[in-house]
């Protein structure tokens, strides 16, 4: 544990004198917790003292508030000296995630701590959001961190309280949900993780970046997200995704498949609508070496039939072949989506995202998360793609999807400050594989 009563000094591991020598350290500053001190806090002052593994002495903290505490080596921050420091090295980026002692975080984690999400010249800080009961588990996760010495990563801090752990947050994966029991009606679910994320959307509102950027991944994500987003009045509508790169990469991957190329030469693929098997991977536009795929693939019939299915279940297929839902490659798809904000989108290419639909010149219902083609200039923010071919087949499955979408919105009206809702979701059971 990173808080004791006292501790006595210590020969670091990393140093060839005693810590307390200040061994090519300077101005130590407490991490986080300390130099934000000045700022009203939300829980009750506690006085604790900070030993970290470290630290050439334990330090006289500030008040750490409830629920949310430093980890270890992260405690305290030493600081380079001016001219030890990189000259390309940014400011700061802050990153929350919850469900962070879950199998898709223990995959996330690492990547984004070093350097494959913001690259090699910006560091970073996690803010992990656990239960009481995944309480040491999260603690495993920040030595695990630790142990792995990635110099970017400065900053670590775990806690049960999302209002401190998500505080000054600039990315905010929401990862955590509850997942779908034996027996549970998917109004059941919907309603369950509904709360669960209006309450994430309310602290992200009161205490995370006003232009915070949300990844929605708990399930169902479309509708979560929604929920999130009308429970931050905040920050932006557009500044809130869902997660459906993961359906994109699967489509692009059977494509390569089927055409015999490899997955670099598959571009302009869309995931339309929900997260669920009522999604729809477009073969319409997506290209195959710049070409069309309907021209490269002329077993159209494949296209329409199989390929569509295949992406759609295909993390059931998973699920039987290795006996648990897809988590890495989860993470992966989410360092991907990252990515597709904080880089340049290709000149002519696009990316799938469930972003809210204001705007969308597709005539889908513009108060709902849909996920649709994107275009980013490397800014973190993105436009909607127009002027996509959208044929018959398109057109009736999108539809499909999108009234879904709508029936889960009139679900859970209660949450996000609408009126006589009810649930009458469209029949057939649509959750994905691994929700159910």
């Amino acid at each position: 544990m990173a808080v004791a009563s006292q501790a006595s000094p210590f020969k670091s591991p990393f140093l060839q004198e005693p810590c307390s020598d200040r061994h090519k350290v300077a101005n130590l500053r407490t991490s986080f917790l300390g130099w934000r001190s000045s700022r009203p806090q939300l829980a009750p002052k506690q006085q604790h003292r900070i030993s970290c593994s470290v630290a050439p002495s334990p330090t006289q903290a500030p008040p750490l508030p409830k629920g949310a505490e430093c980890y270890g080596v992260f405690c305290v921050t030493y600081d380079l000296k001016e001219e030890e420091k990189p000259k390309t090295w940014k400011k700061l980026v802050r990153v929350a995630v919850s469900g962070a002692a879950g199998t898709i975080s223990n995959h996330l984690l690492f990547k984004i701590a070093s350097g494959e999400v913001f690259g090699p010249d910006q560091p970073v800080a996690l803010n992990l959001l656990g239960s009481d009961r995944s309480k040491e588990a999260l603690e495993g996760v920040a030595m695990e961190l630790e142990d792995s010495l990635y110099p970017l990563l400065r900053e670590v801090i775990i806690g049960t309280d999302a209002y401190e752990v998500f505080r000054d947050a600039e990315w905010a994966l929401l990862i955590g949900a509850k997942p779908r029991g034996p027996g549970m009606e998917r109004a059941d679910l919907l309603d369950i993780n509904g709360q669960i994320f209006a309450a994430k959307g309310k602290a992200l509102n009161e205490v995370a970046s006003p232009n915070v950027k949300v990844i929605v991944v708990g399930n169902p994500c479309n509708t979560n997200a929604l929920i999130c987003l009308n429970n931050a009045p905040k920050i932006p509508k557009k500044n809130f995704h869902a997660l459906t790169r993961l359906d994109e990469n699967r489509a692009k991957c059977q494509l390569a498949l089927k055409a015999g190329v490899f997955y670099d030469n598959v571009s302009n693929v869309t995931i339309w609508g929900n997260h669920s098997t009522t999604q729809v991977p477009d073969f319409v536009n997506a290209k195959i070496n710049g070409r069309p795929v309907k021209e490269v693939i002329n077993d159209h019939k494949w296209l329409e039939e199989e390929f569509t299915l295949t992406v759609q279940t295909r993390g059931g297929v998973l699920i039987k072949k290795w006996g648990r839902s897809s988590a890495a490659s989860t993470a992966v798809s989410i360092v991907d989506a990252m990515k597709s904000l904080v880089q340049p989108t290709a000149p002519g290419d696009w990316f799938s995202s469930g972003v809210y639909a204001a705007g969308n010149t597709y005539g889908i219902d513009n108060d709902l998360v849909f996920s649709l083609p994107c275009r980013s200039k490397g800014d973190g923010d993105y436009e909607i793609v127009s002027g996509l071919t959208i044929d018959k087949y398109l057109y009736e499955r999108i539809k499909k999807s999108e009234d879904e979408l709508v029936a889960e919105r009139r679900c859970v009206a209660h949450l996000i400050g609408e009126e006589n809702g009810y649930c009458d979701l469209p029949g057939g059971d649509t959750m994905l594989p691994g929700e159910q």
